[in-house]
């Protein structure tokens, strides 16, 4: 060849690497991972270093040179940001592993564990993602996280299989304590033993208040048939007591008469005659028969009330008419008289000596003997 062509040959080669040189800088201005770029640089300085081409060598390479340091710059700031990734990952990881163990740690008799089971469930869907797409922390570093979540996973499994298992013990303990009671309240249920049975089914009441209670489920089942047969026998009472009521509503009709008669005795101005139609009365009370349940008490309360009062005006008559009181009374006019008889001496001898002290003392001991002996004489008329 000639000489020009020997020449453009190496010519070529030299534009080679200038380019080559030229898309590195390209690639380390979008700021390519460094590792990948560095074996480009190698391969270039080799080239250079050979010498087998002809052009502007110290230009490429001083921008192979410049190309290093910027390249050496991005490594820095890559291992810089691995770095910081990687303590986040480590700090997310370590905020997994905590919140699981302290799911863990709570006493089970206090752990929501529909709530924490799901949230359980996402701590690890957060640990797979994380394994999966996240940054990698060193084999040694993610094996002791993992066993630190394992065993928390598997100490809150235990206790929710413990609990649940004690759970169902409860409440089938408790379904066949209130399938007991159930028995004995569709025992009852036919039962016309109105007043008895009532009884009985509240303390039947009384025991299931008092059981412990089964799942929701369940026991809404329970409490329905022991409510249907409660249900079976009060309206059966019902019944039977809506027909007694119909029969006794004819002795209605006359017990409120006598109530009307027996009210008209007040208030009693003569005892005698009070006291012999009240007993009249009583005695066709008794004839009248029962009245309807829900008017006992009211048709017993108006008779009470005329035979408390001929009660009462009856012994304010014995208060006034006892012998023994009569006797103190009179016992006692005649000793205010004889006190009295003698004030009125001890006065007008005061009098007579005009001892004014005397005669100021003996009329003040002298009226309050006469209101006494009026009292006492008021209280005689009473009585006689």
């Amino acid at each position: 060849a000639s000489p020009e062509e020997a020449l453009s040959y190496f010519v070529r080669k030299y534009d080679d690497v200038a380019a080559q040189v030229a898309l590195l800088e390209q690639r380390v201005e979008a700021k390519a991972p460094a590792a990948d770029m560095n074996k480009t640089l190698s391969h270039l300085q080799e080239q250079l270093a050979e010498r087998h081409l002809v052009g502007d060598v110290p230009v490429l390479q001083a921008r192979l040179t410049a190309l290093a340091d910027a390249m050496a710059e991005l490594q820095r700031n890559e291992k810089a940001e691995q770095e910081a990734a990687r303590a986040a990952e480590l700090a997310a990881r370590e905020a997994i592993v905590a919140e699981a163990e302290q799911i863990a740690a709570k006493d089970p008799a206090t752990v929501q564990w529909k709530s924490s089971s799901a949230r359980m469930n996402e701590l690890f869907d957060a640990w797979k993602a994380a394994q999966k797409s996240g940054v990698r922390l060193g084999r040694s570093t993610e094996d002791s996280l993992w066993k630190r979540f394992r065993s928390a996973r598997t100490v809150f499994d235990r206790h929710r299989r413990a609990y649940f298992s004690q759970l169902d013990s409860d409440n089938a303990a408790a379904k066949a304590a209130k399938e007991a009671l159930i028995a004995r309240a569709e025992e009852l249920s036919t039962s016309t033993d109105w007043g008895q049975t009532a009884g009985e089914y509240r303390r039947l009441m009384d025991e299931w208040k008092a059981s412990k209670r089964a799942s929701r489920k369940d026991d809404d089942a329970l409490w329905a048939r022991f409510r249907a047969a409660q249900d079976k026998f009060f309206t059966a009472r019902q019944a039977a007591n809506n027909a007694v009521d119909q029969e006794y509503a004819a002795n209605l009709v006359v017990k409120e008469a006598l109530v009307a008669a027996a009210q008209a005795l007040l208030p009693v101005t003569d005892l005698a005659a009070a006291k012999k139609a009240l007993q009249s009365i009583r005695d066709r009370w008794e004839e009248a028969g029962k009245v309807p349940r829900g008017d006992m008490q009211r048709m017993e309360a108006g008779l009470r009330k005329v035979e408390d009062a001929v009660k009462a005006a009856e012994d304010v008559h014995w208060r006034r008419t006892n012998p023994e009181t009569q006797a103190r009374t009179s016992s006692a006019l005649n000793q205010l008289e004889a006190a009295i008889e003698s004030l009125e001496a001890d006065l007008a001898k005061a009098e007579q000596n005009g001892d004014q002290r005397r005669i100021a003392e003996a009329r003040e001991a002298l009226e309050a003997r006469r209101q006494w002996l009026a009292t006492l004489q008021k209280s005689a008329q009473d009585f006689a």
